[in-house]
């Protein structure tokens, strides 16, 4: 992929770690395990990569130690280089209570840093919504209409929360609400921004010298009559992650065939921390229907319509149904469990029945023993 010096890219780590609280007490919401083998970070980077953008600074919060072993240097991504680099950056804060609460204000935390890059545009990107996306036709469109600022949006149905844009013919945003009680399909943000670096380092000197910390509610909501804020819509397959039911349900989406397809490109691939692990290895007895099983699982049991982690084990007699089971957890022998999400290193003892609901599914923290 050929380099575009001219773009800075900027991941949000942190930014919706409330919605999905089960999963981000130990770790940030880039870090949530995803797909069976991915992190949801591996998304919006890969997309910048797969863009040709080299130059890419990530913003946490709190809990940013596993998302530091799994970036790394960034060498999975082809960001060690003369002319490429991955830098994260951690909370300004030194306790809780100073800590970042809005965009704008972790914006404020590295402004030299976006001041000292040589890239004229910056792409920023949340974590919360899984999707293939080239960023090229996006920053074309910003350049052809003179935009301040181009946010991606998705139609759709409005899930719980979400920010929700109005649209001239033009294309340019005249309306934003947040969090709006509405039916039917409308145009939902993806936090995904295109933006000038001139015009982003003025808006986060003017929110931090009024204190303001939210870009939706500022810059967006208070600001589509003075700025120019154009929509561009991605009419890809998308998920969008606010909640544990909604976690659950963009797993089961990757069972089917075209959904998988859809989202994992040859030609755009999504990138992740490589670990050399064995094959997985399946008993005699063992079954598997309509599932996701990653490098280095036991499989004694039977498995179906499920997404299974690496170096998973399942026992003799288990059956294991329409369920999440993370990382290196152990389900022992005669076991039944349906519709369960299971964190990492989990460890279920034999003869347990574990059983809820597609709607509503039960998580079972980190390191527990059932």
């Amino acid at each position: 992929m050929a380099s575009n010096n001219n773009v800075l890219g900027l991941i949000f780590a942190n930014m919706h770690d409330d919605t999905i609280e089960a999963l981000t007490k130990t770790r940030t919401t880039g870090s949530v395990l995803f797909g069976g083998r991915y992190r949801l970070i591996d998304f919006p980077l890969s997309n910048m990569v797969n863009s040709g953008i080299n130059e890419i600074g990530v913003i946490t919060k709190r809990n940013y130690q596993s998302l530091m072993d799994h970036l790394g240097s960034g060498k999975e991504w082809d960001l060690v280089g003369k002319n490429s680099g991955l830098k994260l950056f951690p909370p300004y804060g030194r306790n809780e209570s100073v800590l970042y609460t809005g965009r704008l204000e972790a914006l404020k935390g590295i402004v030299g840093y976006i001041e000292n890059t040589s890239a004229e545009y910056v792409v920023m990107s949340d974590c919360d919504s899984p999707m293939t996306i080239d960023y090229k036709p996006i920053i074309k469109a910003h350049i052809e209409k003179d935009a301040d600022i181009t946010a991606v949006y998705t139609v759709g149905n409005l899930y719980k929360t979400g920010t929700i844009f109005s649209m001239n013919d033009d294309g340019r945003i005249v309306d934003v609400m947040i969090n709006p009680e509405i039916d039917g399909d409308c145009n939902i943000s993806l936090n995904t921004y295109v933006i000038k670096k001139s015009f982003l380092l003025q808006i986060i000197k003017d929110a931090s010298s009024h204190g303001a910390v939210s870009f939706e509610r500022t810059v967006l909501q208070d600001g589509k009559d003075t700025f120019k804020i154009y929509g561009y819509e991605f009419d890809g397959f998308v998920n969008r992650i606010n909640d544990l039911d909604s976690y659950y349900q963009a797993n089961m989406n990757l069972l089917n065939r075209d959904n998988r397809n859809a989202l994992f490109v040859k030609t755009k691939p999504i990138y992740t921390k490589v670990k050399d692990t064995c094959p997985t290895k399946f008993g005699l007895d063992s079954k598997v229907k309509n599932s996701l099983i990653a490098d280095g699982c036991i499989i004694e049991g039977t498995v179906e319509n499920s997404v299974i982690f690496r170096g998973v084990k399942i026992g003799k007699n288990t059956v294991v149904k329409d369920s999440i089971v993370m990382q290196n957890s152990v389900i022992g022998n005669d076991c039944n469990l349906s519709c369960m999400i299971l964190d990492k290193n989990v460890s279920v003892s034999d003869g347990k029945i574990l059983s809820s609901a597609k709607s509503t599914p039960l998580f079972i923290a980190k390191k527990t023993n059932v």
